[in-house]
């Protein structure tokens, strides 16, 4: 079982990780207020996944009070780099068609201790 401690120190190699992927690896063009809402966005993304949420654009649109088109202007660059992965799924009403997205296996892979 896993222990506080255990998710403390998952938290500080996500923040690691998340510094790493988005300041060390900039991609052409980019400004750093991008880099930088990027960052904060995995870090929400993050506490959601965390707290066993579903990455929706309507979820995380809750969570920050960002309009729908900023959020997935914000998550958008996060899918471009591999970080994320996106799909189509049923909206909650089960008619219509929702933005889901959830992190890439790899990122969890490299969280986990050496």
């Amino acid at each position: 079982m896993a222990s506080a401690r255990d998710a403390e120190w998952q938290d500080q190699r996500f923040s690691a990780l998340a510094l790493h992927e988005v300041f060390d690896n900039p991609v052409e063009g980019e400004t750093p207020q991008s880099r930088l809402k990027q960052l904060g966005m995995m870090t929400v993304l993050y506490r959601m996944h965390q707290m066993g949420e579903k990455l929706t654009l309507a979820n995380i649109k809750a969570v920050t009070g960002m309009t729908r088109n900023t959020v997935k202007e914000s998550v958008d660059p996060l899918v471009a780099r591999g970080i994320l992965q996106e799909t189509i799924v049923k909206n909650s009403v089960g008619r219509g068609t929702a933005w889901q997205y959830e992190f890439a296996p790899e990122i969890f892979e490299r969280l986990k201790p050496s």
